[in-house]
């Protein structure tokens, strides 16, 4: 493959108007818009038809994580509000689940609205009523960038409870308004699962029981994975070329029969959204390194940034797949749950995808680098196409099924 590495990011933008931005979802999930491209020609419906676009025996595969209510809003005594927003547990915690049910204290990575008028020791607080407790929180490190707060509460509840009661839906920043009840259901997809997202996995969002009934008819199956998508990935590059951003890492959870399921319908996946891509690719290059007798940091990242550009003497999809059963069984693993740190630019190829359900991207965005490694720089070509026929972009936009080259 090319090494992205020297790709200038402002190739990799568009002018996006204020207007296009979808502030709130259609009230009906599979009424927005579907651009369907495939090699080179584009055709358009709605996602209430997507089944008759993707070829019947078919997997396609979902990210089932769960959006957490992360934004924590304390008021001061003054009156001031600052805002914490939890992005991650902290790393003394080996996954997200656990850190989640922790009770009475967590530490969590976070970044803070206002945090110059939070001085040092002050304690900050959110009295609860029904049930009736109080959430405390103090700064416990400074790092560059985020702050590790210490959160206590005086109840025997977990964490996740904790932020259910006492959180916000992190709706993204470019909506500009305040989330509503009703984003608490829309700002979910139906089939979400596993808790530990700061942002929906948007692609998802667009799927109902209506859907999953037509694609079911079409002997079209699913399956799922986890990955818990965080703040990073509304973080826009902000080098000149890539050799200088930092990909964020994210958990991902993919349990054995699911990766069976991929070997069994090799060359016929469909990734319904950008996370569910990158990890299925992921597995792939875990796979290429437990075939290379390459150790893999489960424990840590088992896939940084440059890997997949860097790594030679490559197996087949199959056989990497193949190379990641044998490890499960030899130690005895029903699922993996590692972090991926894995970006897909322009000179990657895809393993183990062959389509991509995705939303509209921003520009010049790691989201958008990844659909133009997909089809290249055909990826002007559908979202001039999508700018100039009313598409609504970003979250809770219209979408796209894109067909690799």
């Amino acid at each position: 493959m090319n090494d992205p590495r020297l790709l200038r990011i402002e190739d990799y933008t568009y002018n996006l108007p204020d207007d296009k931005i979808a502030k709130y979802p259609l009230q009906e999930r599979d009424a927005s818009k579907l651009l369907i491209y495939n090699q080179g020609y584009i055709s358009e419906d709605t996602y209430s038809n997507i089944a008759q676009y993707i070829p019947a025996d078919s997997l396609m595969i979902f990210n089932q994580t769960k959006v957490v209510y992360a934004r924590l809003l304390f008021q001061k005594e003054s009156g001031g509000i600052i805002e914490v927003f939890c992005l991650e547990p902290h790393s003394q915690y080996p996954e997200i689940q656990t850190a989640l049910q922790q009770k009475n204290k967590v530490w969590w990575n976070c970044m803070i609205g206002g945090a110059s008028k939070w001085k040092h020791g002050m304690v900050l607080t959110i009295a609860h009523t029904n049930p009736s407790f109080t959430l405390s929180a103090t700064i416990a490190e400074r790092h560059f960038g985020y702050f590790t707060i210490e959160l206590t509460w005086d109840t025997d509840i977990t964490f996740a409870e904790v932020l259910h009661y006492c959180g916000k839906v992190p709706l993204p920043p470019y909506i500009k308004r305040e989330a509503d009840k009703k984003d608490e259901s829309t700002y979910q997809t139906i089939y979400a699962k596993e808790e530990g997202s700061v942002a929906a996995p948007t692609a998802g969002l667009h799927f109902t029981d209506a859907v999953f009934n037509s694609l079911s008819k079409r002997n079209i199956e699913k399956d799922f994975v986890t990955l818990h998508v965080g703040a990073g990935t509304f973080k826009p590059v902000k080098s000149e070329t890539l050799q200088e951003h930092d990909m964020h890492a994210e958990w991902i959870e993919v349990e054995k029969t699911t990766i069976e399921n991929l070997l069994a319908k090799e060359g016929n996946v469909i990734a319904v959204g950008t996370t569910s891509m990158r990890t299925l690719e992921s597995l792939y290059w875990i796979g290429a390194k437990l075939f290379n007798k390459i150790t893999v940091d489960f424990n840590g990242i088992a896939i940084t940034q440059w890997e997949p550009y860097e790594l030679k003497n490559l197996p087949t999809s199959s056989q990497s797949l193949k190379s990641i059963l044998s490890y499960m069984q030899e130690n005895n693993l029903s699922k993996l749950i590692t972090r991926t740190q894995i970006l897909i630019a322009p000179g990657y190829s895809p393993k183990i995808i062959k389509g991509l359900v995705t939303n509209f991207h921003q520009p010049q965005s790691t989201l958008l680098l990844l659909v133009a490694a997909l089809i290249g720089n055909d990826w002007r070509k559908v979202y001039d196409y999508a700018l100039n026929n009313d598409y609504r972009f970003l979250s809770y936009g219209d979408g796209c099924l894109l067909w690799a080259r």
